[in-house]
């Protein structure tokens, strides 16, 4: 459980260093999706410090957390085939996402047996 806990602790501290600079930036035209944006992923950090804390406890929002990272890993990997999206610091976060999401599923195999003994309230 000390790799699970690790890795979301990493993944927390990674996601709040790389999105509250972007609190202060430019929103350009439609800024309600950018800061809608930079909020739920923000929300999605203090997940990963609960399933840190306790991750047997919380194992139940580990593929959740995989679909989060896939959700910017997915869209920027295709802009990017398709010549939409530079290589540049989007596509470089969208592959430290695809990383993590990588390394969730991983802590989601792995926590299985420690997650058997829990009964749903």
């Amino acid at each position: 459980m000390k790799f699970v806990r690790i890795i979301f602790a990493l993944a927390a501290a990674w996601g709040f260093l790389a999105l509250v600079p972007g609190l202060f930036g430019e929103a350009g035209p439609r800024p309600e999706y950018y800061y809608g944006f930079i909020g739920i992923a923000l929300v999605f950090q203090l997940i990963f410090i609960l399933i840190a804390i306790d991750p047997v406890r919380y194992r139940a929002l580990i593929p959740l957390s995989i679909l989060e990272k896939l959700s910017f890993f997915l869209p920027v990997t295709i802009l990017y085939t398709q010549g939409r999206v530079a290589m540049g610091p989007v596509f470089f976060g969208a592959m430290v996402d695809g990383l993590l999401m990588l390394l969730f599923a991983l802590a989601w195999f792995l926590s299985r047996k420690a997650g058997q003994g829990i009964q749903p309230l």
